[in-house]
């Protein structure tokens, strides 16, 4: 197994192992290395749906997704080049945060992969938050926000007064390594919490532009084979859509976290 960086602010990639042949040995070596750089790229991969179910399920129980999934395996999901403007995943994001419990981290194994462009990108939000002020982290600890998916909501038509929400801290400590990250996303984060949405605004967009400054980040060009995970309690993450019609084809699961509070 050899471990070579994605890029300075986090990412590693993680060659030479198979990893329908690991170990429990194996898979803590791993798991120390996931949270060291919060995101793994496991490349020329040769996995089934089951096998990649396995070796996410080491790490906790996965996801339920009601609607979506595969006949056989309803806890992945396909997800297809739909064209840009099918896409609702070209924002900066963590993954389903309008949940009390939202996944601790995002699985996703690519079956065909564009010859130019579909990369991810992600952003370090432990760096984002050791970057901030002194005066912001004082003033801010202890604070939340509200999350919610009435954006996703309206996006397919559903009713916006059932949308999921859930208030989460502005900061939020990592459940292993105690590591504080900031935790506000543009696509979910409604309002900080006895604040009013016009009085949240103005920070809030600075705490976005804050999350996703370009020195934290790195990005992953995927090729066939590649599977790869991150950290939904460490990272953000977008979808980039410059790959036009190309075919790009990937199995996405998740794992199951903590309550934030």
């Amino acid at each position: 197994m050899k471990v070579s960086r994605l890029s300075a602010p986090l990412g590693a990639i993680v060659s030479g192992l198979d990893i329908k042949t690991i170990d429990n040995s194996a898979w803590q070596e791993i798991a120390g290395i996931f949270n060291e750089y919060h995101v793994l790229v496991f490349p020329q991969q040769n996995l089934t749906p089951l096998d990649h179910m396995v070796f996410a399920e080491r790490w906790g129980k996965l996801v339920k997704f009601p609607y979506g999934g595969l006949k056989e395996f309803p806890n992945i999901i396909e997800l297809k080049n739909r064209g840009k403007s099918g896409d609702v995943n070209q924002h900066w994001h963590s993954d389903m945060t309008y949940n009390q419990a939202p996944p601790q981290l995002t699985m996703l194994y690519a079956h065909a992969a564009p010859e130019f462009g579909g990369d991810t990108a992600f952003s370090n939000q432990h760096l984002a938050y050791e970057g901030l002020s002194i005066g912001i982290k004082r003033n801010f600890e202890g604070v939340t926000a509200l999350h919610s998916a009435a954006g996703l909501a309206r996006l397919y038509g559903k009713n916006v007064e059932e949308a999921a929400s859930a208030t989460h801290p502005v900061f939020r400590r990592h459940d292993e390594t105690g590591r504080l990250a900031l935790y506000v996303c543009r696509a979910f984060t409604e309002h900080f919490t006895d604040w009013s949405k016009e009085e949240s605004k103005p920070l809030l967009e600075y705490l976005h532009k804050q999350a996703t400054a370009m020195e934290y980040q790195a990005r992953h060009k995927w090729q066939a084979g590649d599977l790869v995970m991150w950290d939904n309690r460490s990272v953000l993450h977008y979808a980039v859509h410059d790959h036009g019609d190309d075919e790009r084809i990937i199995h996405r699961l998740q794992v199951e976290g903590r309550s934030t509070l």
